[in-house]
């Protein structure tokens, strides 16, 4: 049934799956508050999902489309560990601390690493590649811009309105950068490694001033779009449209 829909309307395939994604996440999200433990339910959601979303794209041999099949990336072309490096430490930039207990630490971590491989699948694979059918440029645009009003959701969750505006901001901007390396490279990993790492890591977030969390955001903003810039003039811009 999965299969057949997605043949038949790719782009309506993925939109469901950011509807779904987001809804079963504040649900999971909200069960996990409601029995006192944190990401209680939200670490077994998203890690099901994981395993669901790879285990169905290797069943309909698509690990290729997708950018999930192992390929050597050109370290001297494409210097991808040193700004994703930048991009991962940002939640340490202002000192580390523990706010949760070991168990509610490692239930985190395990619910952010499979939202990041959640997240990059669906818009950076099945939203991007139905996109690019018709315009690649409009792909890219609608694919990181979707990727940060996807954080609104962190506001029904209790996330203050100003952190997540800024959230929204910088997200767009990384995801920009995601989606030109997938482009460019059709290497999904390197995204999945980042944005696992960068969600993983927030749980050792301190608390950080109004002026700290501008500052980090502009930084936020200003690397991904630099890279996204460099990698482009390097490789050449993007075709217009692809049938």
């Amino acid at each position: 049934m999965l299969k057949a829909f997605y043949k038949k309307n790719e782009l309506g395939f993925s939109l469901v799956a950011i509807a779904a994604y987001v809804v079963l996440f504040s649900l999971a999200d909200g069960l996990s508050q409601a029995v006192g433990v944190e990401k209680l339910f939200t670490a077994v959601f998203s890690m099901a999902a994981s395993v669901f979303l790879l285990g169905w794209i290797g069943k309909n041999g698509l690990l290729g489309k997708y950018g999930l099949e192992k390929k050597h990336i050109d370290g001297k072309k494409y210097l991808y560990f040193l700004p994703l490096a930048l991009i991962i430490s940002a939640n340490l930039w202002c000192g580390v601390t523990l706010r949760l207990s070991l168990m509610e630490t490692a239930l985190y971590i395990v619910a952010m690493l499979g939202v990041g491989i959640i997240e990059e699948v669906i818009f950076r694979g099945f939203l991007f590649r139905a996109l690019c059918k018709e315009n690649v440029k409009t792909a890219v645009i609608v694919s990181s811009i979707t990727f940060g009003m996807g954080h609104i959701v962190n506001l029904l969750n209790g996330a203050a309105f100003v952190p997540t505006l800024l959230q929204i901001l910088y997200a767009s901007a990384i995801g920009f950068l995601f989606t030109v390396i997938v482009y460019k490279e059709n290497a999904l990993l390197p995204c999945i490694i980042t944005h696992s790492a960068v969600n993983a890591l927030s749980v050792f977030a301190r608390d950080r001033s109004m002026g700290a969390d501008i500052a980090v955001a502009v930084l936020l903003m200003i690397i991904p779009l630099l890279y996204a810039w460099w990698i482009l003039k390097k490789t050449g811009p993007m075709a217009a449209e692809t049938k």
